[in-house]
């Protein structure tokens, strides 16, 4: 009888501590629980790091914003030359309120554009196409600027007129065209003073008569220009002579007298 009511007790204890072994482990694990909740809102413990790292990672992308502009900034290769686009295959030649946009020089292109114009010069085959010349590098075409001296039955669609001298040069795409009998000749950039003023008619050496084009009075002013220099030695169109060689300028006097003869 003893021995019974000895075992039931020892039962009961036992089933007691078991449960009180249980409800302590609930007891720990809610209230673990609850704390790594309260970590996991933002702006408390761990979790108000991890939120300010992403903030802040957001913060440090390069902003887009929607008024970016990416175009590269224009800058002048000289004063009152051609405005140049870095970083881009056209530039806007702004000299003499030329105004017009061309490729650069260098950029290279599979094939020439369509209606493009062949000239041969020195035995090289050179491209003309809208004022831009390109020349064959291996299988593609590159933008060159042409040999002086190269001939062309014609001018650029668009270009400038420009005086030296009484005489007319076109100008376009950084490039100057000098009348020469029946067609044109790239020449170097003039070195005298350049003038987008025709000369007053006093120094012209011939007017327009008969409905003549602008072509044929280009012709016949480069005529005269030949003759003045031959009279007088001295090409306003050439590098100038040394001082020595024409101490008080009496040469180019003598030009413009032959010019306005």
């Amino acid at each position: 009888m003893i021995m019974t009511h000895i075992h039931h007790t020892n039962r009961y204890f036992t089933l007691g501590l078991l449960l009180a072994l249980i409800s302590g482990l609930w007891v720990f694990w809610s209230a673990q629980a609850a704390q790594a909740a309260r970590e996991d809102r933002p702006g408390n413990g761990p979790g108000r790091d991890r939120h300010f790292s992403a903030q802040a990672a957001r913060e440090d992308r390069p902003s887009a914003g929607p008024a970016r502009d990416r175009r590269v900034p224009v800058q002048a290769a000289r004063e009152g030359g051609p405005v140049r686009i870095s970083g881009q295959n056209e530039f806007r030649d702004t000299r003499y309120q030329h105004n017009r946009f061309y490729p650069v020089r260098g950029h290279v292109v599979r094939s020439l554009p369509r209606e493009h114009r062949t000239v041969i010069h020195g035995g090289t085959r050179y491209y003309f196409h809208g004022g831009a010349w390109y020349h064959r590098q291996g299988p593609r075409f590159a933008v060159i600027a042409p040999p002086f001296g190269l001939f062309v039955p014609f001018l650029p669609p668009y270009y400038a007129t420009v005086w030296v001298g009484g005489m007319p040069y076109y100008y376009a795409n950084d490039i100057y065209y000098a009348n020469r009998g029946d067609g044109y000749v790239v020449v170097e950039p003039p070195k005298d003073a350049v003038s987008q003023t025709p000369p007053p008619a006093d120094q012209l050496f011939i007017y327009p008569r008969n409905n003549q084009s602008e072509q044929q009075q280009a012709t016949d002013r480069y005529e005269c220009h030949k003759w003045a220099v031959n009279q007088t030695g001295f090409d306003p169109t050439q590098p100038p002579v040394a001082v020595s060689e024409d101490p008080s300028g009496q040469k180019r006097a003598d030009y413009q007298r032959a010019m306005g003869a």
